[in-house]
This record gives structure tokens, sequence and C-alpha cells, in this order.
């Protein structure tokens, strides 16, 4: 896996999104993971991580999914960053990645990310399924989410209802992309975190 840190110093995740969509999307990065992360080095703001399958190995499971961290990426041509041939790895090179101040909030996300120990996924493949309502089995295989988990209500099955609110952020838990949902009645479920309620930063 190819992965690399991004701390530009964004106050918040709408900013940190909009830059993703910006910027990084129009790349069409196949297997990508792109995630934020609340940093508090130097100052409090939001880095970015961005992840991309390795050109040597395919994906691992489904379509389009990274394959597992083997360990730490090693930095290639600094302290930020390991891409390492390829489109996808040229591609990232070739990103604005953090003014010397900000480096080390920018290795902080790429570790994290490269140990799937943290990160809130924003740009991840089939993220633009996840419109209207579909149940767990869906999202399970049609995009690189890995696990749904309830909070304070019966686990989610094969069958239940998820109303994704056009809106789903799943995050590292445990080293599984892990979409954490809320019980919204009638049997069905949603994603804890609700949309954002600036329109710009409310689609995928």
């Amino acid at each position: 896996m190819n992965c690399v840190g991004v701390s530009l110093g964004h106050a918040d995740n709408p900013a940190a999104e909009h830059w993703l969509r910006e910027v990084v999307r129009p790349l069409g990065l196949p297997g990508l993971v792109a995630c934020t992360h609340l940093v508090r080095v130097p100052y409090p703001h939001v880095a970015i991580s961005l992840a991309v399958p390795a050109a040597e190995r395919g994906g691992a499971g489904r379509p389009g999914e990274p394959a597992p961290a083997d360990g730490p990426v090693e930095p290639a041509g600094g302290p930020v960053g390991a891409p390492a041939g390829g489109h996808a790895g040229a591609a990232l090179a070739g990103l604005p990645v953090a003014p010397d101040g900000l480096r080390e909030a920018a290795e902080l996300a790429a570790a994290e990310h490269t140990a799937r120990r943290s990160g809130r996924a924003v740009l991840f493949p089939g993220v633009e399924r996840l419109v209207g309502t579909m149940t767990v089995a869906e999202v399970l295989a049609e995009t690189a989410i890995d696990r749904v988990r309830v909070l304070g209500g019966e686990p989610a099955g094969p069958g239940t209802l998820l109303q994704t609110r056009d809106f789903v952020r799943p995050q590292w838990l445990d080293g599984v992309l892990t979409l954490v949902a809320t019980p919204a009645g009638a049997g069905r479920i949603a994603p804890f975190e609700v949309p954002n309620p600036t329109p710009c930063c409310a689609d995928h």
C-alpha cells in the first residue's frame, strides 16, 4: 500500500473534504482511501491521509480494495509519504503535502492510516453507491466498508436497512474500516455522523 500524509492547516473536516473533492477526487485513483485525522501538532487542525494499492500488488478481496498494510511505510524522497511507482504513486507524489511546519502532522496521519489505527474515510471504493437506503449486506458487498457497528441498539444483520442520508463516513477501528451507526426507528439504522450542514460539503 502506498500512503501519503497531507497537512495544509485545514481548520475542520468540511475544509479538508472540500480539498479532497476539488484536488484529489478528479485524479481518479483506483482503490483510493482518503481519510481525515484530527491532529494537535503543531496546533489543532485536520490532516489527511491518502492510500492506494501498491502498483505491484492488486487489491485484496473486493475489486479496488487496498491491500493490507505490511507495516510502517518507508518514506520516499522525504519524511512524508510513500509513493512507489505507477500512475497512482506518481499522482500522490505530485500533490502538495505540507509546509515545513506541518510535516510532523502529515507524517502522523500517514502512520495512523498505514497501521489502520484511525482515520475517518471520505473517499473509498464504493462510496458513490452509498445513497438512499441500502441493506447492510449491500453496503459490505459493494463498498470497502468491512463492518457496521450499531451504538445503543441491536447488532445489524445482513437485511438491516441503512438510511445513508447520502453521507457515510466510516473510520478505521481495530484495523477494520467500520461504519458506526445508530438506530433510526422502524428497525432501521443510520450513520452516527450526520451530514454537514454546509451544502457544498454534504455530497460524496
